[in-house]
């Protein structure tokens, strides 16, 4: 199913509760959007979650949804409360207390690229704002908070998969306790969004594919989790952050030549993730 505001792949039979939800990587760069700019394409994609969406692709093979944002994180961030507006970007826009990432430009209608490079030459209307937010951000996530219900319904529990890449040097300076840098990050707000056995075995099936994994440092989880991971009701919210150096050339944006291979690396850890997730049913039927 295809909409303005989102693609979603379903697959044949819901078989488990898992829903896995890509906010980032819409690339719908429209002509309006990128004539406002001030920023050649290139620059203006190095915000977005490149391949993200391709990179999960097979989770409907495994029983699980797929929701992908069409939308560039540029134009509109998902992962982002609809009332995070940036009084520096946006005209008529109130401070609110201070909050971190409205201050470095990257409210719902972000400022900024990576590196800080601003979008715009001048401030959006208001109007703008609101068209952008209804007619792209309320859809998205009215569309996965019906998904989350579903799984809750079906399977008396729900697990949300938020898909995310990091720049290669965002980890480049870290290192685990092994020495090796982390490749994936599981952000799960320390906790307050995920059971800790959900979480352990999310990192195991990334483990068991030989990829190094790190749990909240440099990412725990934004809007998304912070909003949907709910584990007292079931319901439990986990990012996930991939070096983009694993798939991808960051400077030219392209898929690299081991693509295909890491996405089959990922499809075992899908795999794995949405059988944690069919775990419920099994129960039920005992």
């Amino acid at each position: 199913m295809h909409s303005a505001a989102y693609a979603l792949e379903m697959p044949a039979k819901r078989s488990s509760c898992v829903v896995f939800s890509s906010p980032h990587s819409g690339r719908n760069y429209t002509q309006p959007f990128l004539k406002r700019s001030i920023l050649n394409r290139d620059v203006i994609r190095s915000s977005e979650d490149a391949f993200v969406d391709q990179l999960f692709a097979s989770a409907p093979d495994h029983g699980a949804p797929l929701i992908m944002a069409q939308m560039p994180r540029a134009f509109l961030d998902l992962n982002r409360s609809a009332d995070e507006l940036d009084p520096a970007l946006i005209l008529g826009a109130r401070r609110s207390g201070h909050n971190p990432r409205v201050a470095s430009g990257l409210g719902v209608i972000p400022r900024v690229v990576a590196n800080g490079r601003a979008i715009y030459s001048g401030k959006l209307t208001m109007d703008e704002a609101r068209l952008r937010i209804d007619t792209y951000w309320r859809p998205y996530h009215a569309r996965l908070k019906s998904l989350l219900a579903e799984s809750i319904e079906t399977f008396g529990q729900a697990i949300l998969v938020d898909c995310h890449s990091m720049p290669h040097e965002a980890v480049a300076l870290a290192g685990t306790a092994l020495g090796r840098r982390p490749e994936i990050v599981l952000g799960d707000r320390f906790g307050a969004s995920a059971s800790g056995v959900i979480v352990d075995q999310i990192e195991a099936a990334f483990v068991s594919a030989g990829l190094t994994v790190v749990r909240n440092t440099p990412f725990a989880g934004a809007y998304v989790t912070q909003t949907y991971g709910r584990p007292a009701r079931d319901q439990h919210a986990i990012q996930i952050e991939i070096d983009r150096a694993l798939y991808m050339n960051e400077s030219t944006i392209e898929p690299s030549a081991d693509f295909d291979s890491f996405c089959a690396v990922l499809a075992r850890v899908i795999a794995d993730i949405a059988r944690i997730g069919a775990q419920p049913e099994r129960l039920a039927a005992e």
